[in-house]
């Protein structure tokens, strides 16, 4: 079983950046593709980004266009969200996602979660 393992978000003004990162608890030869999710209260779970095996990167929201960007450290098997410009409506549980097979914008499709971040962006 794999489990991973969720860091960083927290509160944050208008226009201001976090990091958030995510680490598989197994390494294996080829990285499991990665993506992140967020869910809002009342609202279904939002795809947002992804980082496949081989660091090919699909985007899957506009409302985080040109804002968040995904990254991958192979050394320390982490994958990063790193979120600028964050705004009220960011505020959400971000989540990440490993596949064991590609990246998707469809939750459903993945097979391990992480434990979820709460992300608050508030004046």
């Amino acid at each position: 079983q794999v489990q991973l393992v969720q860091s960083g978000g927290g509160f944050v003004q208008p226009g201001g950046s976090l990091r958030l990162s995510c680490t598989p608890s197994v390494r294996r030869g080829r990285p499991y593709p990665i993506g992140w999710f967020r869910q809002a209260p009342g609202k279904e779970r939002e795809g947002l980004l992804c980082i496949s095996y081989d660091d090919l990167k699909g985007y899957y929201s506009e409302s985080v266009a040109n804002r968040f960007t995904i990254s991958r450290d192979a050394a320390n098997n982490t994958v990063y969200l790193q979120m600028s410009s964050l705004k009220p409506e960011d505020t959400a549980v971000y989540y990440c996602a490993a596949s064991r097979d590609r990246c998707s914008a469809y939750h459903y499709l993945y097979d391990y979660w992480g434990q979820g971040t709460q992300v608050t962006v508030s004046s």
